[in-house]
């Protein structure tokens, strides 16, 4: 299948009640840092976006919602998927993306070349969508801060070296900074801004 044929087939299959099942696993995750969910919709997305990233896309895009892909999805058909399912741009600039995806195995060179929001509107920030090797797998890390009692356990497999170094100077700027969802297969977990990681 060519990349021009794969942008346009896949998407929900029932748009409205998919997207607002997994908008809630979100809102959930979100408010339950390092809670894995999982995806049961396909996305019918094409490679190499796995399944949670692209259900996350349909979800979340929209023509208001600038796109920054890393370089193996924006050589792929994902952005034209993307953008014809969910009529969202896709953007060069890494500051005007509203979300950015990114393939397992980068690491952004700094989270402070995407929009961190300001402070009247912190809200104007990117977020990632990262790609790693597994969740509930691997290197152990502890979670801590809002919607945490105490602190919670977590396994990643292939998060990015760099990743804790990145998130480290990303917290202090609070109420400004990005989030950050990972992804693997199906599984997804949100690590808002506030949390705190330690491996």
């Amino acid at each position: 299948m060519s990349a021009n044929t794969q942008a346009f087939t896949g998407g929900f299959s029932d748009p409205v009640f998919q997207s607002q099942s997994v908008f809630r696993m979100l809102m959930d995750g979100t408010a339950r840092p390092g809670s894995i969910r999982s995806i049961e919709h396909d996305a019918g997305q094409p490679d190499p976006l796995g399944t949670a990233a692209g259900a996350i896309a349909l979800t979340l895009c929209d023509h208001d919602t600038p796109v920054w892909l890393s370089a193996g999805f924006a050589k792929s058909a994902v952005g034209e998927w993307i953008g014809f399912h969910s009529g969202a741009t896709i953007t060069r600039e890494k500051a005007e993306a509203r979300f950015a995806f990114v393939e397992a195995g980068v690491t952004p060179s700094s989270f402070g070349l995407f929009s961190l929001g300001s402070q009247e509107y912190p809200d104007r920030s990117t977020t990632l969508v990262i790609e790693v090797a597994g969740l509930g797998e691997g290197q152990s890390f502890t979670l801590s801060g809002p919607g945490i009692l105490q602190s919670k356990t977590v396994e990643i497999a292939g998060l990015p070296e760099a990743f804790l170094r990145l998130w480290a100077d990303n917290r202090p700027l609070f109420p400004r900074g990005v989030d950050v969802i990972l992804t693997a297969g199906r599984s997804f977990l949100c690590l808002p801004r506030t949390t705190k990681i330690v491996a």
